[in-house]
């Protein structure tokens, strides 16, 4: 079966995943890829390791925008490619070798077939972390261009391949990373009256962060504390003087967000007391829910249904997946929504292998609504 161009795109991106702020190949990739397209409309800056391409209207009234991010994820991949990641310990299992490529794909249409309106597309860095969309947006570069509405995808491995799936209102969740390090005195095992045991304390605090979602967060709510990862001591007849526990928090509000935290903070200190130790909380980056200008994502979904009756559309649930995209949707109207990848691997997962064809899918769905945006006098139409 022949790979279209941007399936051969992805493949190749795929094979040079780097983390955030570090995407430098990538970008050179892109940017190499770009050079080679007809410039009289297309003007190109650059950002740390990102791109912003914008295409210049016929008789613009608004500026369209789409973004695509661009790193990958510290994963030794386990797929079945012969097309591998070559960077050791590093992988695209987020999709983003494919939001890249359908990215070009839209835009090399548009080179190609200018409407009226602009057309900006963000290549981000750093959506895995530290968080490259909010201090995108903040940059010289992104307020000069600054665009009226923004749109992205995520690959989803749960739908059949090329399946849209959408919602008004709030898609991702609020979420926050949570490292917890504790000191106490180590010493020996035979000797446990004689130290303060940090094993035993992360132990006691990770039974206890549990019952912060069943008993401190409106169970019409949601939240979610994940405890992904421990570190502690050094030998097995030693006792442990630090230990550091590692994890993330999501909820579907500030609200709840601001009263988990605090009573987790609220735990952190009970164990310090209880067990003798030194804690310290630091929360990392958090990202914004990403949700959805209902307006938009209704009329999407009106039009999707009008027009494109050969693609399936779902109205899907929200979830509590993290999503710095987010942040763009906190000044600027306009909604993301789910690709299908048919993949039985989740994301984040080393063995998934997405199912190209969603990229075409996409590239044909979105230059479409796009074309069809730009006709509108207004951007609610």
């Amino acid at each position: 079966m022949a790979v279209s161009t941007f399936a051969g795109i992805r493949r190749e991106l795929h094979q040079i995943p780097e983390p955030g702020f570090a995407e430098f190949k990538t970008q050179r990739y892109l940017l190499d890829y770009l050079a080679k397209l007809p410039a009289d409309r297309l003007s190109i800056k650059t950002w740390k390791t990102g791109i912003l391409a914008r295409i210049a209207g016929k008789n613009p009234k608004k500026t369209i925008a789409w973004r695509a991010d661009m790193d990958g994820l510290p994963i030794a991949e386990e797929t079945s490619y012969p097309f591998r990641s070559q960077h050791e310990g590093y992988m695209h299992a987020c999709g983003h070798d494919l939001h890249m490529a359908i990215g070009l794909g839209i835009l090399t249409h548009f080179v190609q077939h200018p409407i009226d309106d602009d057309l900006l597309f963000l290549f981000q860095p750093a959506e895995e972390g530290p968080g490259g969309a909010q201090p995108m947006m903040e940059s010289e570069e992104f307020r000069e261009w600054k665009p009226d509405c923004i749109f992205a995808l995520h690959i989803a491995p749960e739908y059949p391949a090329g399946h849209i799936a959408t919602k008004p209102g709030i898609l991702f969740a609020n979420t926050s990373e949570l490292m917890i390090d504790l000191v106490g005195k180590g010493g020996h095992a035979a000797f446990p009256h004689l130290a303060n045991d940090m094993v035993v304390a992360a132990s006691h605090l990770v039974t206890q962060l549990q019952s912060v979602i069943s008993r401190n967060v409106n169970p019409l709510d949601s939240a979610v504390i994940t405890i992904g990862k421990i570190d502690g001591g050094t030998r097995q007849n030693i006792i442990a003087e630090k230990a550091r526990l590692e994890g993330t928090i999501r909820t579907f509000s500030m609200e709840s967000m601001a009263r988990v935290k605090a009573r987790i903070e609220a735990l952190v200190r009970g164990v310090e007391e209880g067990f003798s130790c030194k804690a310290q909380i630091d929360y990392g980056c958090g990202y914004a829910q990403v949700y959805n200008h209902e307006a938009l994502t209704l009329q999407f979904m009106d039009w999707m249904q009008r027009t494109q009756p050969e693609r399936t559309l779902v109205h899907c649930s929200e979830a509590m997946t993290g999503e710095d995209f987010g942040f763009f949707l906190t000044e600027i109207p306009g909604f993301m929504f789910w690709l299908g990848a048919n993949t039985p691997y989740g994301l984040h997962h080393a063995k998934i292998e997405p199912d190209e064809q969603a990229i075409d899918v996409a590239i044909d769905v979105v230059t479409k609504y796009f074309t069809w945006l730009s006709s509108q006098d207004a951007l609610l139409g």
